[in-house]
This record gives structure tokens, C-alpha cells and sequence, in this order.
């Protein structure tokens, strides 16, 4: 067995036989014990990624991750998509892999991260499980890569929003809400969308919200204002093109939900841009 917390003191450097190296981390990055799948396995696995170790077995490394998303384990499930997401990064940057393989992984990701059941940030045995931000960390990669058009694009925010919509007990307490907001700010900073598809995941906002009664909010009506609330200020301060008409767009959604938020921007105060 290899030192494995030695190898990252010492940066992570690459022993002779890599296959049995990577077979080994692989098996590793599904332990239960958080110090060695997060602090040993995932970082040695992500720092050989970005440096190129594994270019050359970059195709059969994201394979492997799709295929956990079937794991009975939940740690394993919910840590393959980091490595798939630090995957598709290489095969960007790098120019790796072609369309058709990264639309087969999208697709996988896709019908895990809808359905996985266990959603919570933190486990006190198992450490960091965190499938919703992970599976933000994929969505980021999945757009900003070239390899992926407009519609797929669309798709990408619709599959956040439908992540977010979706019912369940667990209420966003690790800061869900921010990495779901920079997986929709990342995607929507391509100029290839255009304004309906920039804008039309918020119909999946919509659908939850028409379904509102009196009572309490639902768990996951409360994970989607304070994803709106993130989003909003993640896009309204980038470069992002449609920014005015996404930003109006979450912004009619927060009113009609609590009418204190203004439903429009406000002109700037003539008096206050004076006194500069």
C-alpha cells in the first residue's frame, strides 16, 4: 500500500507503475474514511489531472467516475463527480476528447444528480458528501467547455434549476446555494445562449412557486430563494451577456415571493453621483 499522505508532502510525485498507482487511488477515493478519499485519494488524483499525468488515460478516468454514480456507497457517489468535473477541465484546457464522449458523461451526470437521495453537506463519520455542490463543480466544467453548444448550455441551467427545485428534507446549510449560483453564473457567461435560453431554466423557479399554498415553506422552496438570492449577485457582477435581463428576471421572482424586494432597478440617485 502507498504512503499516500507521504506522496502529497512531498508534490505529488509519480511513481513508476502509474496504472496500479491510479487503480489503487481509485479504490481510495471510495473510503469511508474522509481523510483518505478527500485529503489523499481526490488531491493526488486532481493535481496528476491538471498536470497532465493522466491525459492519456483521461477517457477511461471519466468512465470510471460515471460509473460510480451507481455505487451503493454514498461518499463514492457523491466525490466521482469532482474528479469527472477536474476530467472535463483537463480536456478543455488540453483539447482532449471529443464531443460525443463529454455528451455521453453529461448525460450520466445528469440522471445521477437528479436523483440522488442523500443530499446532505456534511456527515460526522463519512466527512464532506456534499452531492449538490459537487455536482455544481460538474456543471461549471461541463460550461465552460467548448465541446458544449448552446442548447446543452440551456440544458445545464435547467438541470440546476431542476436540482434545486426538487423536493426534499435537506435544507442548504454547507453553501449549497453559492456553488449552485456559480455553476449557473459560469454557464451563462457563454455568449453563444441567447436570451430566452439564458433565461428560460427560471421556468422550473416557476412551476415550484405556482404550487405555494399557506403554511410553512417547503424545504426546498426556501433552498430555491436562497439560490435566487446567490444567483442574483453572482451574475450582476460579472461580465455576463443577458446580464440585465437575467438579473430582472430572478429579481420579478423574489417580488412575487416577497414583495420588499424591488421588482425593478432603481435609476441612479443623481444627488449621490454628484458628491463624487
Amino acid at each position: 500500500m502507498t504512503d499516500w499522505a507521504a506522496v502529497v508532502t512531498a508534490d505529488f510525485p509519480v511513481p513508476d507503475d502509474l496504472g496500479a498507482a491510479v487503480a489503487e487511488l481509485l479504490e481510495l477515493l471510495t473510503s469511508p474514511d474522509p481523510e483518505v478519499r478527500d485529503w489523499q485519494a481526490r488531491e493526488v488524483l486532481r493535481r496528476w489531472i491538471e498536470r497532465g499525468v493522466l491525459d492519456e488515460r483521461l477517457a477511461a478516468l471519466g468512465d470510471a467516475m460515471v460509473e460510480r454514480f451507481t455505487h451503493p456507497q454514498v461518499q463514492a457517489r457523491t466525490f466521482a463527480p469532482l474528479i469527472l468535473a477536474n476530467t472535463v477541465d483537463r480536456a478543455t484546457a488540453a483539447g482532449l476528447l471529443d464531443a460525443a464522449t463529454l455528451a455521453g458523461w453529461r448525460s450520466a451526470f445528469a440522471g445521477w444528480w437528479l436523483t440522488e437521495p442523500d443530499v446532505r453537506g456534511w456527515d460526522d463519520e463519512l466527512g464532506w458528501l456534499h452531492a449538490v455542490a459537487h455536482g455544481s463543480d460538474v456543471v461549471v466544467a461541463f460550461g465552460r467547455s467548448p465541446r458544449t453548444a448552446a442548447p446543452e448550455l440551456a440544458d445545464l441551467l435547467t438541470l440546476v434549476a431542476e436540482r434545486t427545485v426538487t423536493r426534499t428534507d435537506y435544507r442548504y446549510a454547507q453553501q449549497e446555494e453559492d456553488r449552485l449560483a456559480r455553476a449557473l453564473a459560469h454557464t451563462l457567461a457563454r455568449p453563444e445562449l441567447t436570451e430566452a435560453q439564458a433565461t428560460g431554466w427560471l421556468a422550473s423557479i416557476d412551476r415550484l412557486f405556482a404550487t405555494g399554498e399557506p403554511g410553512p415553506v417547503p424545504v426546498e422552496a426556501a433552498n430555491t430563494f436562497a439560490v435566487l438570492r446567490a444567483a442574483y449577485v453572482m451574475i450582476d457582477r460579472r461580465a455576463i451577456p443577458h446580464r440585465a435581463a437575467v438579473t430582472d428576471a430572478i429579481a420579478a421572482r423574489l417580488h412575487e415571493v416577497f414583495p420588499p424586494y424591488p421588482a425593478r432597478r432603481a435609476p441612479a440617485d443623481p444627488a449621490s453621483s454628484a458628491g463624487r
